[in-house]
């Protein structure tokens, strides 16, 4: 009913549990899945994983009533593209289903106050991340920045002189230096690190 008046987007189906959104799967090519976390047969931690794997393309949008701060953290790390609390207005619900087609992620209002809380507190960052940080050339850190100040791929290209292509390959390029799943993956190794801090 969210989505409803929105007609950019087209409601390909719904699967009371994991299991069944899998199987859908096999069948339908949706560009985003909202992703409950509390389902039978098989959770959406579950589903999460199993579609990391065998979908990586599909953006994922967690949609759960939990708004704890370690778990947010959690998801995004797994390769959530997006996290939205059930009460959330339609409209925001439409923004992030726009967001995470176009820019790879959407992070609500809460999830960049629990960003930036974990700032504050001056956690720690890996010794890993940082020597991973310190490997980036100006071009990855180009990249990475207009990934981070929510451009897409093509506006990327068009700011720095590169084709989409180059610029995808770029962003393949970081994910795997950073051992990221995604590109809200790369915006918290970013905000993680401080590299543009």
């Amino acid at each position: 009913m969210a989505l409803q008046d929105d007609y950019r987007l087209k409601c390909l189906g719904e699967a009371e549990n994991g299991a069944k959104l899998l199987e859908m799967l096999k069948k339908l090519n949706p560009d985003v899945v909202l992703l409950d976390l509390k389902m039978p047969e098989l959770d959406g931690f579950g589903a999460l994983k199993a579609i990391r794997e065998l979908y990586p393309d599909i953006k994922i949008i967690i949609l759960t009533m939990n708004d704890d701060e370690q778990l947010v953290l959690h998801l995004m790390e797994e390769g959530a593209n997006g996290y939205l609390v059930k009460n959330a207005e339609p409209r925001e619900i439409q923004d992030a289903i726009h967001a995470v087609h176009e820019k790879g992620y959407y992070f609500s209002d809460m999830v960049s106050s629990i960003m930036l809380r974990k700032i504050v507190r001056n956690d720690a960052p890996a010794v890993r991340h940082i020597a991973v940080a310190a490997t980036l050339n100006e071009k990855e850190k180009d990249v990475l920045r207009l990934i981070c100040e929510e451009f897409t791929a093509t506006e990327i290209a068009e700011r720095i002189f590169l084709s989409p292509r180059t610029v995808e390959g770029i962003r393949s390029k970081l994910l795997e230096k950073t051992g990221t799943r995604n590109t809200a993956g790369l915006v918290l190794f970013a905000v993680k690190n401080g590299i543009f801090g």
